[in-house]
């Protein structure tokens, strides 16, 4: 994970950097908005604007962990650029290297790109969205701001459709508030099952699709993240099997029902 610290010449190194992913890649993403039928909640349109609201500000990391796993499974195998807000890494955490590893993200899939405001955090997305190298863009802010007004987030969304990369902009402590994106979701963390033997289980989310552009069906999915399949699927089904009558109870007693082991 190569880390561009905020400087006065941070878009600078980002121009660089991403000039390099260029070069190495050799390939232009084709533009325009394909549909994947794999989601489990929605089919997901990519080389547009997603917007993602943290559901509380306590939700800040799931937003963020959600935008990610949305990144990979859009950037077809392309590298991610997370843009942060030293604001959101001061509320929600820093990113944690072996974190990321489990979900499933290699250092070379992901440029992090810190900055101070977030001019220069819109800055840095339509940067990365005009570079044919990147596969997908998150920026993460924390807070309400001026500057995220449906004049940015058109020329966003633009920049999405020029290039066919997906943006996905996470923000934490904000109303959500009228913008060029394809959808809206508000995201929250959920208790995740335990593995066998007790193992902590897989990173569990409840996300609810408020808008989606042109209409359409709304709703609220519990998902899991699959860090092999790089794709969020349905929980399990908790197991368990009928708790036998009592010995001395006959089976056409009066209310004798078999009843699910918690």
């Amino acid at each position: 994970m190569e880390n561009i610290h905020p400087r006065p010449d941070a878009l600078e190194a980002l121009k660089l950097r991403l000039e390099a992913l260029d070069r190495a890649s050799g390939r232009r993403a084709s533009a325009g908005v394909r549909a994947g039928g794999d989601d489990v909640f929605a089919p997901l349109a990519t080389g547009v604007l997603h917007d993602l609201y943290a559901g509380a500000p306590a939700d800040a990391p799931a937003v963020n962990a959600f935008g990610l796993g949305m990144a990979l499974r859009t950037a077809a195998g392309r590298p991610i650029v997370w843009g942060l807000h030293e604001m959101m890494a001061r509320e929600a955490g820093e990113p944690h290297g072996p974190g990321l590893h489990e979900m499933g993200l290699s250092p070379h899939d992901l440029l992090l790109v810190r900055t101070r405001d977030v001019q220069t955090l819109l800055a840095v997305g339509e940067e990365a969205l005009r570079s044919p190298a990147v596969g997908a863009v998150v920026l993460s802010a924390w807070g309400e701001a001026k500057a995220f007004n449906l004049t940015a987030s058109r020329r966003l969304a633009l920049a999405a459709g020029t290039s066919g990369a997906t943006l996905f902009l996470a923000r934490a402590s904000a109303l959500p508030c009228p913008s060029a994106a394809e959808t809206r979701w508000s995201v929250a963390s959920c208790a995740s099952q335990p593995l066998e033997a007790g193992a902590p289980g897989r990173p569990s989310f409840s996300a609810t699709l408020l808008r989606r552009r042109g209409g359409g069906a709304t709703g609220t999915w519990i998902m899991e993240w699959d860090r092999e399949q790089r794709t969020f699927c349905p929980p399990a089904p908790l197991s368990g099997g009928l708790v036998p009558l009592v010995a001395h109870r006959p089976a056409a007693a009066s209310g004798a029902r078999g009843q699910r082991a918690a």
